[in-house]
């Protein structure tokens, strides 16, 4: 490795730093631990620009690129704030009509043409997304997007999509209502493509295969800069899940699930490592079309000084305790954890659920699972405990510690109460069975009897209790400790750091960015710039 410090552009999605959770946990865990090996470069995609820093950044984080994908029309305000604003004005002068109609439509042709088939040809896939990405380094984001000439073009071409389907199966034809959405979530959704990348980065680390890392994409094309992706929850296990539980038209269901699968597929083909943190993900990598031999998990890593068993404190002390850590929207599955400490009070009557975790991601399912809670009349067994500031602690408040996901990655939750010697009852999803096998429960996801059953067993046995609780710690110990983890990473990024440069323009197939980079030479802009 060279002498040079790495500088690391380290992509996020609705967490680190803005936004609490197990990815951000990891997240700053890794930046801090890192601090006198690597730097950091946060490029962290928001739902609104009205966010703040939830974390106290190590000193190695030089830089955040905020990249807000609603509340904004102008995204180059953000993540393009240090180009002098004559630059700015310079890019929308020269944003004309007649260059979107003969530079960018064939781009966008191609785009549209990759949205309709998302599992076609993942090299044209990728070609394309770096011409966007290249275009939007000359001409403006929002004068281009909003040009009439691509709204008929996306109009049209879905229309046509839709005539060779069978209607009776899919529901109704789009109206021009979808379609508008659909093209406002386009505009939206694509704006991470056209982020400048700092000339100093030389790793790109995506957090999930999804919109931030559009920006390794087009680094690995522009610059060759290696690449890493670490799959948490499996983004697009995750995207359908969410998707599929939406009451929005089938039009719209089918252009976000094609509009991640297609850039899912294109992050896979483009990094040089990919790292689920579970052995569980790699089917869906593969699924994706990941290479076998880029694959190569790390999983995370407690801090066993801090997540250490302790005595319950008085407030617990006397009444069996059920913690769970888990910000309250539906992929965590709440309503069937509520239900299950019904089928436990049967039981175990004085019997307490207490759940730690954000009440601000999804207010209306906060608020469905507060009626849930009263309709089932279990006010005095089921609390919602919201933030908590001392999160080494919260495990040994409970006797055992729940679970109820319906999709997971490797959960922070579930090793942190391992390490504080308390056994877990968890659904039997994503990469849970890798932590707890031999000494927790696993059970059936949405199955609030069957979950029940695993707590009133652990909870009416006390020497099993114990017993899964030293051997929860000990597997921690071995094998889910932040020095094993970070020490991976650390390596992952020394070796990346050493790569040979291949700038994947220099192989470019798609003959729309081959003119475009034509153009682009012709015109000199660099200079002009």
């Amino acid at each position: 490795m060279s002498n040079k410090r790495p500088t690391v552009l380290f992509q996020t999605e609705g967490s680190y730093p803005y936004s609490g959770g197990g990815v951000s946990t990891w997240a700053h865990i890794l930046c801090t631990e890192l601090e006198e090996e690597i730097d950091f470069q946060l490029f962290a995609v928001t739902g609104n620009p009205f966010v703040e820093t939830r974390y106290k950044l190590p000193g190695n984080i030089k830089d955040i690129i905020h990249v807000p994908l609603w509340g904004v029309e102008e995204p180059v305000e953000y993540f393009d704030n240090k180009l002098p604003f004559s630059s700015h004005v310079y890019r929308k002068s020269r944003t004309t009509k007649a260059v979107v109609k003969k530079v960018f439509m064939p781009l966008f042709q191609d785009f549209i043409k990759c949205l309709k088939d998302p599992f076609g040809d993942v090299l044209f896939i990728s070609d394309t997304i770096y011409g966007l990405w290249k275009y939007f380094q000359w001409y403006d984001y929002k004068i281009t997007m909003r040009e009439p000439l691509l709204w008929v073009e996306f109009k049209n071409s879905m229309s046509t999509q839709f005539e060779s389907l069978n209607i009776e199966e899919v529901g109704a034809e789009p109206k021009v209502f979808d379609m508008t959405f659909g093209m406002r979530w386009l505009y939206h959704f694509m704006m991470p493509v056209a982020s400048p990348i700092p000339r100093e980065i030389d790793i790109c680390h995506a957090t999930l295969a999804g919109f931030p890392a559009l920006t390794s994409i087009a680094a690995k094309y522009e610059y060759g800069t290696p690449g890493i992706v670490t799959d948490h929850g499996v983004y697009m296990r995750e995207r359908l899940i969410n998707v599929g539980r939406s009451d929005m038209p089938f039009f719209s269901k089918k252009l976000l699930v094609d509009l991640s699968t297609l850039v899912t597929r294109s992050v896979y083909y483009t990094a040089d490592q990919i790292s689920p943190v579970t052995t569980a993900n790699q089917a869906w990598e593969m699924r994706f079309e990941a290479s076998e031999d880029n694959i190569l998990p790390i999983y995370n890593g407690v801090d066993t000084d801090l997540f250490k068993p302790l005595p319950k404190p008085k407030h617990t002390k006397d009444r069996p305790t059920v913690i769970a850590v888990a910000q309250v929207f539906p992929l965590k599955d709440i309503e069937t954890m509520i239900r299950s400490c019904k089928e436990v009070r049967k039981t175990i009557p004085d019997v307490q659920y207490i759940v730690y975790g954000s009440l601000e991601v999804d207010k209306d399912y906060v608020q469905k699972c507060r009626d849930l809670v009263d309709e089932l009349g279990l006010g005095d067994n089921f609390t919602f405990g919201g933030f908590h500031n001392q999160p080494n602690m919260i495990f040994n408040e409970g006797d055992i510690s729940i679970l109820t996901s319906i999709s997971e990655g490797f959960p922070y939750t579930v090793i942190e109460s391992m390490s504080c010697g308390r056994p877990v009852v968890a659904t039997d999803v994503g990469g849970i069975r890798d932590a707890l096998e031999g000494c927790g429960i696993l059970c059936k996801p949405r199955d609030p009897v069957d979950i029940a059953n695993g707590v009133i067993k652990l909870l009416e046995d006390t020497q099993l209790r114990l017993e899964l609780g030293n051997k929860s710690r000990d597997k921690v110990l071995l094998n889910f400790t932040t020095d094993k983890s970070v020490k991976a990473y650390l390596e992952t990024y020394k070796k990346l750091a050493d790569k040979p440069r291949k700038p994947l323009k220099e192989q470019v197939k798609s003959l729309s960015v081959l003119a475009l980079l034509n153009h682009i030479e012709s015109m000199d802009y660099e200079k002009a710039s």
